[in-house]
């Protein structure tokens, strides 16, 4: 067991910037934020790299304050209706190094009052990866349903995003596996509790769900011709 690397300081700013979103509030608490959110957050990140090299190889994280695994917190705002400048979230990504975008099957997690979770897959892939997973789920039906319905991955995992109303292209609507070729997001998620995330295991929570999601990711990665 070590010392929690978050505390309960990290939900807190993002609570008071839920009820502050503006430029001038968080100008004032920048040095709040860069030492109770930004700093322990890259040191999560830092932290999970070496359980990562032995968990989950071809997933990679980078411990940087700048171009690294915690993304920015500030929104762009130029094709949105809402123009606060700020997310009331932390996000992390941790792709796939066979990929420099988040276009390859990776793991999101996310740190947010109320809403901590973590999520495995792709979401809303590009049109060839789309294609190449609905094939790949044709192709081999008794595999993919293998790699969804294995037990500690549904234990732990909800699969979520947005369905077509009808068949793909290609498909017949009457297709054994037409629930899931309508998918259009191919995202498990798995809650995760602000006391795990601020308490001494967060890693090893962390970890665990990314272990539980081998199944599925083996098979979104098979299907889009990269390693796992």
């Amino acid at each position: 067991m070590t010392d929690p690397i978050l505390s309960a300081k990290l939900f807190k700013f993002l609570r008071a910037l839920r009820r502050n979103n503006n430029r001038e509030w968080f100008n004032e608490n920048k040095p709040r934020y860069e030492q109770d959110v930004r700093q322990p957050a890259i040191e999560l990140v830092r932290r999970l790299e070496k359980p990562l090299a032995s968990a989950a190889p071809m997933l990679g994280v980078i411990a940087k304050g700048h171009g690294g695994s915690v993304m920015r917190i500030y929104r762009d705002t130029r094709f949105s209706k809402d123009k606060t400048p700020y997310k009331v979230n932390v996000g992390i990504s941790i792709r796939h190094q066979a990929d420099s975008n988040i276009h390859s099957p990776g793991i999101y997690l996310n740190l947010a009052p109320g809403d901590c979770f973590l999520g495995a897959g792709l979401w809303q892939p590009p049109s060839n990866q789309l294609a190449a997973i609905r094939a790949a789920i044709d192709e081999s039906p008794k595999d993919w349903i293998r790699a969804r319905d294995q037990k500690r991955f549904r234990e732990s995992f909800t699969l979520v995003g947005s369905s077509l109303k009808t068949a793909p292209r290609d498909y017949p609507k009457d297709h054994p596996m037409i629930e899931d070729l309508r998918r259009k997001d191919f995202m498990g998620v798995a809650p995760l509790t602000e006391e795990q995330m601020t308490g001494p295991d967060a890693v090893a929570a962390i970890i665990d769900k990314i272990k539980n999601a081998k199944p599925w990711m083996t098979f979104l990665c098979d299907a889009v011709g990269v390693p796992y």
